[in-house]
């Protein structure tokens, strides 16, 4: 009996550490795997804010070209077309041209004055001369005037003043409204929008609804588009964050909330 039990001890203790060595296995397996994905998750992290922050450079650069390029139109073409324009109505006053020279110098004048308007409306759409020169408020307030002078759209709002905001932070936040708009005129299908902006000692908050008929936010987190992707980058360069929810045919709102010292 005694070599009997020697031997089921054996087995036992060859048991126990078959079934350690076999745990031991299976955690450092777990661990390893587990190591693995969290630096799977690593990259892919590291891989988004490397690409949102190539977005927000190529939306810097985005905003100082259309800066220059609006200066450009202004000071180089716009003020040749208006020498242009001068200059015909000089030669129409002269006597000594007939009434065929007269009718080309008029043609002349007629496409050098819609040429001017044109001109004048690309370097508005590139950097409105009112939030330039006057700031957000005006600027937002005139950008709604548009959209509602054209359209049947209504647009309710509440716009507090941001003195704390420099100009290019201005330029995001005005953009941010005018996609909004759009977005929800052109895929929403929206009539109705109200648009809030209210600040306090640490942060202000951008706030969107809109009544059109709305959207599936998980599947547009996955596939964001151009414009929407836009929006978010621009909410990261104000130090902010884009919320979004949406009811099927009730309407979507947008918040963000950013940091007063963004």
């Amino acid at each position: 009996m005694g070599e009997e039990n020697k031997i089921i001890a054996a087995i036992a203790i060859g048991a126990c550490l078959l079934l350690f060595m076999a745990l031991t296995l299976v955690l450092f397996f777990f661990l390893t795997k587990k190591k693995l994905i969290q630096k799977e998750l690593e990259n892919k992290s590291m891989e988004l804010a490397y690409q949102d922050r190539v977005i927000q450079s190529a939306i810097l650069a985005q905003e100082d070209e259309r800066r220059r390029i609006a200066q450009d139109l202004h000071d180089a073409i716009s003020a040749k077309l208006n020498v242009i324009s001068l200059t015909t109505h000089v030669l129409q006053a002269d006597d000594k041209v007939t009434p065929k020279q007269n009718n080309a110098l008029q043609h002349i004048l007629n496409v050098t004055d819609k040429t001017l308007e044109n001109s004048r409306k690309l370097a508005h759409n590139l950097l409105p001369p009112t939030l330039e020169k006057f700031g957000l408020v005006p600027a937002l307030e005139e950008l709604f005037e548009e959209f509602t002078e054209t359209s049947e759209l209504q647009i309710t709002h509440n716009i507090d003043h941001l003195p704390f905001l420099d100009k290019s932070k201005e330029v995001h936040v005005f953009r941010i409204i005018q996609e909004l708009i759009n977005n929800a005129i052109r895929h929403g299908k929206a009539d109705l929008l109200n648009i809030q902006i209210q600040s306090d000692a640490e942060s202000y908050t951008i706030a969107f609804k809109d009544n059109g008929v709305g959207f599936d936010v998980s599947e547009v987190r996955k596939e964001s588009g151009i414009g929407l992707q836009n929006i978010k980058s621009r909410a990261a360069i104000l130090n902010g964050e884009l919320h979004m929810q949406s009811v099927h045919d009730q309407g979507s709102t947008f918040t963000i909330t950013c940091n007063t010292d963004g």
